[in-house]
């Protein structure tokens, strides 16, 4: 056996990587496990990105570990808080001493005679093989190699700079330039009022709005519980109030959209300056949580419109020019510097090649089971995140899960398990009803979902109940033992 051997991989060492390692430990701690990383720094998001103004769009109370209470005061946390406290997990329980750096998966092998992966990766340059019986994938759900960039007609004219956040250069100055942000999502969002604070001048500038809301950076309720209860306890507590929240919201929200909408406006409307054109470029055309919330913290990006460091322009872009750009209305927009915050590039299973006993397999051509695993494919787990609340949530629940299954493999001597329709001719539905961007340009790559379990579930309390209690007597698991 070589050192590269394993009863399990987890792929991936951002916060579902460091959370799985973590759970295997815990629930089998005799089995061997190693964590490749293709970057050179743990973390994921939160070590990748480095635009001004990173941070969570969700509340540490349910992006941070449910085993490792988030001790920071705010709520809202910056992007190197974040890193800090992955590292720390990372480090206390020793679970960096289990990442391969600079490893990036490029092939996975399943051969059903040996019932084990053969995972073909590039280590600086080198081709080194790994071998397990079970594969964690936690590489995310984007392309690290590039983010969404569209076509700019003209922008090859653009006297100044262009900047995707994704590739956002180390220690770049920006003071005193007029910026022009292309886009209305998270990003621009966040962007916008760091940016304000050096700039000359900020302006967003969106093809349609999206909707916003409000949240303290700093949780009054938390400050005053840690006076007298101990900060696991406030943790816990909080942690539930937070998921519960989320969970009515989300539902009512989805429930009565009309109206929502309506509440959602008039509550950014409160926010801002009469003069404000508000059903202009705060009043989307869509249903709320048709696409994701924009987060607010502490009121930032209303206090810098309302101030006159952030300008709002709603209009397609017809073509960048030497000195910025020319609106479809007819508008100009001169500008230093385009930051194109246009989204992410969406892509599954870390962009590897996935292939069974010889035969490549597409997996926009599988079914999902559970949101987790894909059909055809053995021993092999998935995470994704939630799209109406913290990606932690999930991926703490799919780790259990995984442990579960391998308990249970343990326990009746299978080898392998393979998700398997009953009916593969099923009706099919996109992976998710999610609208956004990205989600539509990736149709193409993500996995089919269906009727039961074949689906991507967006409900933390049923997932409990299926992933957390639920059994695995379900005929459309099939597992089996390998020749001895």
């Amino acid at each position: 056996m070589t050192d590269r051997n394993f009863d399990v991989v987890i792929v991936g060492a951002g916060i579902a990587g460091i959370g799985g390692a973590w759970r295997i430990e815990k629930d089998h701690p005799g089995k061997s496990f190693a964590i490749i990383e293709a970057r050179g720094d743990l973390g994921g998001t939160w070590d990748y990105f480095r635009y001004p103004g990173i941070r969570s769009d969700s509340d540490m109370f349910t992006l941070g570990y449910s085993f490792h209470p988030w001790s920071d005061g705010k709520i809202i946390a910056d992007g190197p808080a974040i890193k800090s406290y992955v590292s720390d997990v990372a480090r206390e329980y020793e679970i960096d001493k289990k990442i391969h750096f600079h490893t990036k998966l490029v092939r996975a092998e399943w051969n059903s005679s040996e019932s084990r992966w053969r995972l073909v990766t590039m280590h600086n340059g080198e081709e080194l093989i790994y071998t397990c019986k079970m594969v964690l994938m936690c590489a995310g759900y984007y392309s690290y190699e590039k983010g969404y960039e569209p076509e700019f007609l003209g922008s090859q004219d653009f006297s100044g700079d262009i900047l995707h956040p994704q590739k956002w250069p180390e220690d770049y100055d920006y003071a005193g330039k007029a910026v022009a942000i292309v886009g209305s999502g998270a990003t621009a969002v966040t962007l916008a009022p760091a940016m304000a604070q050096k700039a000359a001048s900020v302006t967003m500038v969106q093809r349609s709005p999206t909707y916003m809301v409000s949240m303290a950076r700093e949780s009054a309720l938390t400050n005053g519980l840690n006076r007298v209860l101990p900060n696991a306890i406030t943790f816990r507590f909080m942690r539930w109030l937070r998921i519960l929240m989320q969970f009515c919201v989300y539902n009512l929200v989805r429930s009565f959209p009309s109206v929502s909408k309506r509440i959602f406006v008039r509550s950014v409307a409160k926010k801002l300056k009469r003069e404000v054109d508000i059903e202009t470029h705060f009043t989307p055309k869509y249903n709320p949580w048709e696409e994701r919330l924009c987060l607010v913290p502490d009121n930032d990006f209303f206090n810098a419109v309302n101030a006159g460091t952030v300008s709002i322009i709603t209009a397609p872009i017809e073509r960048f020019t030497k000195t910025g750009m020319l609106l479809e209305n007819g508008d100009s927009i001169d500008c230093d510097l385009i930051v194109t915050a246009t989204g992410l590039e969406l892509q599954v299973a870390g962009g590897a090649e996935i292939v069974v006993d010889g035969e490549p397999i597409d997996l926009a051509e599988t079914f999902n089971y559970l949101g987790m695993m894909n059909s055809r494919i053995p021993n092999f787990v998935s995470v994704f995140g939630y799209t109406n609340a913290s990606w932690t949530l999930r991926s703490d629940l799919v780790a259990e899960y995984f442990c579960k299954l391998m308990a249970y493999m343990d326990d009746n001597g299978f080898d392998s398990v393979t998700p398997k329709p009953d009916n593969p001719e099923m009706a099919t539905r996109p992976f998710t009803d999610f609208s956004s961007g990205y989600f539509k340009r990736a149709e193409g790559v993500l996995p089919k979902s269906g009727p039961g379990r074949w689906n991507h579930s967006q409900n933390y309390l049923k997932d409990i109940q299926s992933l957390r209690y639920g059994s695995f007597d379900d005929c459309e698991l099939e597992f089996a033992r390998k020749a001895r």
